[in-house]
């Protein structure tokens, strides 16, 4: 009895142009993602006399902006009021949302899963609806012009919590059911056995939660009047007027403060995708 192998549906040459066309269409994608960061830095380095030009390689370039934003202005403090903003508020919300994450995913209590859905429906709501009274509550407590108004609200996010939350469903129960029975309590199960374990998730969300605070502009400039509290984005937007913009400028100070994300996303973009395969959606 003689067997015929199955004939491939696509023949090699068909596979061949669509592995093709794929990557002319992800080249396409690639190059629409960077151009933008491209020529930003392409301005950056023109003079002002330059800056609306089409080339894309500056004929006379120059790092007057550079030194121009770094010390013409206190973009300096601007950076160090956007780092101390976005670390604090890094290691707190992580504090808070693991040991919320853990509860909500572990812990057994009267209305949990309205406790979740509540704070889940909290992504349907965008900062310019509630910025109002957000505003009111942080005047009523006096943390106008504050680094505490810059940063307590924006601790408690309901995206860090849900990632957790499905982060610590994908994990084993017979490992906390094993630190139990040698008789540790739920503290000491959160911090001894669950952190550890949580070290991916963590550090994904440690760099989107920087990235985030890094560049918010809408609540700074809705609380802080005070020039010592601006943050970089602040400074940016400072660079434009009501008739002009110094654009070479606002270029400059945008390729500086990019440096930072792009050097966190090139360190950490694995453990960004490990965790987000891990945590999955259950």
């Amino acid at each position: 009895m003689s067997s015929k192998r199955p004939q491939p549906f696509f023949s090699r040459s068909q596979v061949t142009l669509v592995r093709g066309l794929w990557m002319v269409v992800t080249a396409i994608l690639a190059f629409m993602t960077l151009f933008p960061l491209l020529w930003m830095v392409s301005i950056a380095f023109k003079p002002a006399a330059e800056s609306f030009s089409s080339n894309l390689i500056p004929q006379a370039p120059t790092l007057d902006n550079f030194i121009y934003v770094l010390t013409g202005v206190p973009f300096i403090r601007y950076m160090a009021n956007s780092f101390l903003v976005s670390a604090t508020v890094t290691i707190v919300a992580l504090f808070f949302h693991t040991m919320a994450g853990y509860a909500l995913a572990r812990l057994r209590f009267p209305g949990r899963e309205v406790m979740f859905l509540s704070i889940f429906s909290t992504f349907l709501v965008s900062l310019p609806v509630i910025i109002v009274p957000l505003f009111v509550i942080v005047k009523a407590m006096g943390m106008l012009n504050s680094y505490a108004g810059l940063i307590i609200p924006a601790i408690f996010n309901a995206f860090g919590i849900f990632l957790l939350r499905q982060y610590y469903l994908s994990l084993p129960k017979e490992i906390e059911e094993a630190a139990r029975i040698d008789g540790a309590g739920y503290w000491r199960i959160y911090w001894s056995v669950i952190l550890p374990l949580s070290r991916p998730i963590m550090s994904a969300l440690a760099i989107l939660f920087f990235l985030v605070n890094w560049n918010s502009f809408l609540w700074p400039l809705t609380i802080t009047s005070d020039p010592d509290l601006w943050v970089v984005q602040l400074g940016i937007a400072n660079f434009k007027s009501q008739y002009s913009a110094s654009w070479n400028y606002m270029m400059a100070a945008s390729t500086i403060v990019a440096i930072p994300t792009l050097i966190l996303f090139v360190i950490f973009q694995r453990q960004i995708m490990d965790s987000l395969k891990t945590s999955g959606l259950k």
